[in-house]
């Protein structure tokens, strides 16, 4: 069941809170008294004490999927509103404040989307950019990108933000049953970027998925013989551009940041050669002893830097690239397509987090979790010019994803906090938010909770006007 919880932070006092999602799937289950309402990891089955027909019932219904509303992923901003969300169809207005579970809210009422990113972006006006798949609508598979306008543009007070949301544009899908999975995407000032990777999920194995007796993420397959395909489009004409780029197979959960240079576009992503991290996180492998051992099974992330002329003006072989201030390349082929290879700026790191108000600008710091097993051990400040790293880790203590908070009127980048809850392992010590300066990465505070935190993906850091 998804927990979401937060720290309040007030006039130098800190409030620790938590509750369970209560949306449809937490309060099915629990009357249930079992897991019942599948989810990506687990296939569930009908409650035991439900007569024949209420079990052909949700058979049936399994069969064209209705996906949960145990919003676990992150939390997002519409308008006024804050949701809970993973990446279905549905997602959960909250009270940030008081984690009071409210609206469930179904995407396809609004937009013709199936299947939602859980990372969306926020422009300085207040509007959000997501975008979602749209799958097997009048016979066409497609990629869609949308706006949701700030609170207050074209709509009624109280009225869902989504009343209005426009699409901005869409992407045909290169399979109409094998959508790519993606996680996140890139924006520029003026552009996007998506990328569509081989990792792919089957529509037929997940329409069948209940009667075969296999969870969602089964469905899930990563073709290593198939490129990567990298779609810029433009912001104005809200279309894709000429140039089609690509490279090879890969995994790309998380965007870091993109922003534009001399003619080119640069993207920093967290990218792996396979999606063996998937099996980390089954029960049995969480559970087995020799940790370190098991955690070698899985393909380690590395953060990586990819550069797209936006001119394709040149020889064929020729690198399109040039930035000196980078390694990354774009050679143009034969067929005039671009195959762009990266440049690694750093190796085992992932959870990444910027200053946002970088967003979409060319930036200087990232920072990131150590993913050396599942739990990460430490947490660390990138440099992506000069590649140098500082680090923050203690003793049998798991800190979560690094949150930046920008201190009020700062002009320069790193000026500011790093907050991120740590689960502490130590005997008779408790769980804590630790707080470090931005620039020097040292500790400002530790906040000990007096509670037993869980490991968390996701922080959304509000800002209170008093």
């Amino acid at each position: 069941m998804a927990l979401i919880h937060n720290f309040t932070i007030k006039h130098g006092e800190v409030t620790y809170r938590s509750k369970y999602l209560k949306g449809d799937t937490y309060n099915t289950n629990m009357q249930a008294n079992r897991i019942v309402v599948s989810e990506m990891g687990t296939m569930a089955y009908p409650d035991p004490s439900k007569n024949l027909f209420s079990k052909v019932i949700t058979f049936l219904n399994h069969t064209v999927p209705d996906f949960t509303d145990n919003c676990g992923g992150n939390i997002i901003q519409y308008g006024n509103d804050y949701y809970a969300t993973s990446e279905t169809n549905y997602i959960r207005k909250i009270d940030p404040v008081t984690l009071e579970t409210q609206d469930k809210v179904d995407y396809q009422k609004y937009i013709a989307v199936n299947l939602v990113t859980s990372h969306p972006h926020y422009d300085k006006e207040g509007n959000t950019y997501n975008m979602g798949t749209s799958i097997a609508d009048k016979g066409k598979t497609k990629y869609m990108i949308f706006k949701v306008p700030a609170a207050g543009k074209g709509g009624s007070e109280g009225s869902p933000a989504l009343k209005n949301v426009e699409t901005i544009c869409t992407v045909p899908c290169r399979s109409l049953l094998t959508p790519s999975y993606y996680h996140s995407f890139g924006i520029t000032e003026n552009y996007l970027v998506f990328i569509e990777q081989p990792l792919k999920l089957d529509i037929l194995k997940m329409a069948t998925a209940y009667l075969r007796g296999v969870n969602w993420a089964s469905c899930l397959k990563f073709h290593p013989e198939d490129d990567t395909l990298i779609h810029l489009i433009d912001r104005k004409t809200k279309k894709e551009v000429a140039i089609k780029y690509y490279t090879g197979a890969m995994v790309v959960y998380h965007h870091i940041n993109a922003f534009e240079e001399d003619g080119h576009v640069v993207f920093d992503v967290i990218a792996y050669n396979d999606n063996s991290l998937y099996d980390m996180f089954y029960l049995n492998k969480l559970k087995e002893e020799n940790r370190a051992a098991t955690s070698k099974s899985f393909c380690k992330p590395k953060c990586k830097r990819f550069v797209l002329p936006l001119a394709d003006k040149g020889e064929a072989g020729e690198d399109l690239v040039k930035l000196k201030s980078t390694t990354a390349s774009a050679v143009k082929e034969k067929d005039g397509k671009i195959l762009c290879q990266p440049e690694v700026l750093a190796d085992g790191v992932e959870l990444p987090r910027i200053n946002y108000n970088y967003n979409g600008q060319k930036y200087r710091y990232v920072y990131l979790t150590v993913a050396e097993m599942v739990e990460s051990t430490k947490i660390i400040k990138l440099d992506v010019q000069t590649k140098q790293q500082l680090e923050w880790t203690a003793n049998n203590c798991f800190p979560s994803e690094p949150v930046f908070v920008p201190r009020p009127g700062a002009t320069e980048e790193d000026d500011g906090v790093i907050l991120t809850s740590v689960i502490n392992s130590n005997p008779g010590e408790s769980d804590f938010l630790l707080v470090l300066d931005g620039k020097s990465f040292k500790e400002v505070a530790k906040v000990y909770v007096g509670v037993e935190l869980h490991i968390d993906m996701h922080g959304y850091f509000i800002a209170q006007n008093d």
